[in-house]
Parts: C-alpha cells; structure tokens; sequence
C-alpha cells in the first residue's frame, strides 16, 4: 500500500517509517511510473526510506498541467525543502536526505539538486543512464520528441523503452505512448545553463551494454561537481535494474548512509 506523504501529491512513500530515517527522493525515467521505486524499499531496509517523487501531470496529479523540466526540478526542489524544513524542527532533529534519478529522471535530481545548494540536509546526487547534462538533450531526444505513435515506439526502442508485450497490443501502445512521448518533449525541451559546481558528492551510475551511454559522455560531469563524482559501472542495458534488480544501486545508497552516519558518530 502507498500513501501520498502531502496533499500537495509530490511525494508517496510505502510504510510509515521514524522522522528521523534518511530519506532517498527518486525521480523516475521518462514515461516511468516513480512509484516503482518504491518496491526498492526491502533492499534499503531499515536504513533509509523509498520516496517516489511524482509531478504534476501523471498519475495521481494527471489533472494538472505538465511542466517544462525546469518547472518540474523547481517544484520537487521546494516540495522537499518544505518536507525537510519540517522534519527539522521536530523533536528528532534534520534527517539526510539522497536524491536518485533514472534516465531522465536523473537529469532532473541533478537540475533539483542545484535548487537544494542551501538545504544541508542533502547529503549525495545519485545519477542513472544519463551522460553529462551539458550534452543535453541529445540530438537523438529531439529527433525522437517530434514522432508520434508507432513511429515514436520503433525509435523508441534504441532506449530499451517499451516491453515487446506493449509493442504487439496496439491498445497497450496506446495507453503507454502519450506519457512517454511528453516526457521526451519535456526532455527535448530543456537547456543547460551553466552553473557553480554542487558541493555534495556525486555518483553516476551505468550499464555496461547501455548503447546511450560511453565513457567520453560522462567526463563532463567533472564540471559539474566540486569534487569528483564517482562512476560505476554495472551488468545491463540502460534498464539495467529490470533484468539484474536493484541490488548494485540499493548497495551504493546504504553505503552512502552508513558513511555519513559515522561521520555524524565521530
């Protein structure tokens, strides 16, 4: 069972968990249901809580209108920092708080992240499948955003994005294509703007078989980070998590929980 953490419909976690557990903002991927992240939550455990981050548009908020990328990273950025203001005038005190974003979904945390400079309850910028944001969008994305239906699924396919069951059904097509297909127009839309580097760690993550991704894409995040982010590399595609789960990933957040809560200790 998921319960919305807010009116404002931004935030839905799983089960309650203490104020004062870290917590992991996940931004979903292009036509992805962040929700999904959620199911992450047994590999967390006890140590941090799942927080799928769910903008205007979609799902639950489908009524309202859906924002530029911008817009979207502004609104996440001041829903948290409201969450976190609370969270840190209560009797436990601040808790940290991780960002985590997939494909698109990372472009936007990292654009969210540049909003939460000030926030010192941010701790790390977990970013998945997607190169340095000054290569964004690519030429790929904006060729992609102008199609529509069947067309937009076969080019589709290049970002593993669509399962062959939804490609076969023309009424499953349906139903998937208009989220995906704004999302890539959201994408296509956006413009990199320089800025000074973050300040808080960050780590990229990325499937070796990934055909979007290459070393020489993910360099440029040098520019980006005060200190140099770290990069892993792991078995799979772009949906690497799909096939292998999200063992490699949930390991990388724990352990970015764990370190800073010793160097809280100390």
């Amino acid at each position: 069972m998921t319960t919305p953490a807010r009116p404002s419909g931004w935030f839905v976690t799983g089960a309650p968990a203490a104020p004062e557990v870290p917590r992991v903002y996940f931004f979903a991927h292009a036509g992805g249901d962040p929700r999904s992240f959620l199911a992450w939550q047994p590999e967390l455990g006890d140590e941090a809580q799942a927080v799928a981050v769910c903008p205007p548009g979609r799902g639950h908020r489908a009524a309202e209108p859906r924002p530029t990328l911008e817009e979207f990273a502004e609104g996440a950025a001041a829903a948290i920092r409201a969450e976190e203001q609370e969270a840190g005038g209560a009797a436990h005190g601040s808790r940290p708080v991780y960002l985590f974003g997939h494909s698109l979904g990372g472009l936007v945390a990292f654009e969210t992240a540049r909003r939460l400079r000030d926030l010192p309850a941010l701790r790390h910028l977990f970013v998945s499948g997607i190169s340095a944001p000054v290569r964004a969008p690519s030429q790929r994305v904006r060729d992609l955003a102008v199609l529509e239906g069947r067309e937009f699924a076969e080019q589709l396919d290049f970002f593993e994005g669509l399962p062959p069951e939804a490609m076969a059904h023309e009424e499953l097509l349906d139903l998937l294509l208009p989220g995906v297909i704004a999302d890539f127009r959201m994408a296509a839309g956006y413009r990199y703007r320089p800025a000074a580097p973050l300040e808080v760690p960050v780590s990229l993550i990325g499937g070796r078989d990934d055909a979007y991704l290459h070393p020489d894409k993910m360099r440029e995040w040098n520019d980006e980070c005060r200190t140099p982010p770290t990069l892993r590399w792991v078995d799979g595609g772009h949906f690497y998590f799909r096939d292998k789960g999200p063992e490699a990933v949930a390991e990388m957040l724990i352990d970015a929980v764990r370190a800073d809560q010793h160097i809280e200790v100390i």
